[in-house]
């Protein structure tokens, strides 16, 4: 699979009572097309930032991201057309209903009404929001805006997703069924990056994890050469024995 993002030498520096704090540290890496590829990291790990960044709602101190071999920061439109994100926390229009959002992102896009229509209504079914449609976002559950904003990141069928916690606040039920409709969109050819704190959702999912510990890498792995790497341990346990290693 070839690399469809390259990130080179990534910081995120930020000002908090004069004190400068890195909140990422020459981070690099790769992700390649079509791969799930899941940040991982304790609160203030980075990863949330590195999200954001990738999302391009915060701009790097320094360093460069690639998309297709080519600066993002060259041609802002071209790589925000290709990109669909849910973020961890909820900015849905209040005074839309369910469909009203979801409509109004794929407007947002320039996609036909046809296609909008079309879309959309795949999507509703697929995260059981049908009932929801004419509902308005302040009259939902927690769970019910999450599965929405996760529509909304869809409609306008991107090339990357990127879901920050995508499954907070989610019935086991939805979950599951998110964590087919992910899989799916893997056999669609979409590259997807997550953010987690659960580790059983980062062992089922991901092809890769990128564990982030204090702005930096700690590793970029496989989880089943990890799993071969330390005698078959579930994700959360080498999480858990990593984060040690890294406070010794």
């Amino acid at each position: 699979m070839k690399n469809i993002l390259t990130i080179h030498n990534l910081t995120k520096t930020y000002i908090r009572y004069n004190k400068k704090v890195d909140a990422l540290k020459s981070i690099s890496l790769t992700i390649k097309q079509g791969e799930i590829f899941c940040l991982l990291g304790v609160n203030g790990a980075g990863k949330t930032t590195l999200s954001s960044i990738l999302a391009t709602l915060h701009p790097a101190t320094s360093g460069d991201i690639l998309y297709n071999d080519r600066s993002i920061y060259q041609d802002l439109y071209t790589y925000r057309r290709a990109l669909g994100f849910c973020p961890q926390q909820q900015n849905l229009d209040e005074y839309l209903t369910v469909k009203q959002n979801l409509i109004f992102a794929g407007r947002y896009f320039l996609m036909t009404k046809s296609a909008i229509e079309a879309k959309v209504g795949l999507l509703m079914e697929e995260l059981e929001l049908e009932k929801y449609t004419d509902s308005h976002i302040d009259t939902l559950s927690g769970g019910n805006k999450q599965r929405t904003l996760i529509a909304r990141a869809l409609v306008h069928d991107p090339k990357i997703v990127i879901l920050d916690e995508p499954t907070v606040g989610l019935d086991p039920d939805i979950r599951r069924k998110l964590w087919d409709l992910i899989k799916q969109l893997q056999m669609n050819g979409v590259t997807i990056i997550i953010t987690t704190h659960y580790l059983d959702e980062a062992e089922y999912l991901s092809d890769r994890v990128c564990i982030l510990h204090q702005g930096k890498i700690v590793l970029i792995e496989s989880v089943i050469k990890l799993k071969q790497q330390r005698a078959g341990k579930k994700l959360e346990e080498i999480f858990l024995d990593l984060m040690k290693e890294q406070d010794e």
